[in-house]
């Protein structure tokens, strides 16, 4: 009888952060390379994807413990709001082309956060286009698209690692 391999959290949680850098330095290099302005939504995306790197690498290091356990689930939620937000940004990219899609007159706590960081480090979080607009598709995806793609098999990952052989 074959035993079923055992899953391991560590390497999940070691993968998913290197993973996760890997894909804001794409999004750094695509946007610096062709162009790209991204949006407020983008750049949130951006935000989200590092800070789930940053709970991954943190429930490695604390992993088999309770702590680390935790910490993945903050990961787990961490990537569930990349999927609303990515969702979100895919359905506005669906809509006709309004000049106003992802901001009102009143900026709003994403914007604030956004417009703060950009502030502070304008070439990494510097927003300057419009959330409606897809201006690169990849295999006829929107790049909100495949950041919709990535935070799922974030998802699917966290729960693995969560509920992997402590």
């Amino acid at each position: 009888m074959r035993h079923m391999p055992v899953l391991k959290s560590k390497p999940i949680w070691l993968a998913l952060a290197l993973t996760c850098i890997g894909l804001v330095l794409a999004s750094f290099v695509l946007t610096a390379q062709l162009h790209l302005h991204p949006c407020h939504l983008c750049i949130l995306q951006r935000v989200l994807f590092l800070l789930l790197a940053g709970f991954a690498l943190l429930a490695a290091a604390f992993s088999p413990r309770l702590t680390g356990r935790m910490i993945g689930v903050l990961a787990l939620v961490t990537a569930a709001a990349g999927i609303g937000v990515a969702v979100y940004q895919v359905w506005l990219q669906a809509q006709p082309m309004d000049p106003f899609s992802c901001s009102s007159n009143i900026p709003e706590l994403i914007e604030h956060l956004v417009d703060w960081l950009g502030r502070k480090a304008p070439d990494l979080f510097m927003a300057t286009g419009l959330c409606q607009e897809v201006e690169l598709t990849i295999l006829k995806l929107s790049l909100a698209g495949w950041a919709l793609v990535a935070f799922s098999a974030a998802s699917i990952a966290c729960g693995l690692a969560l509920l992997a052989r402590r």
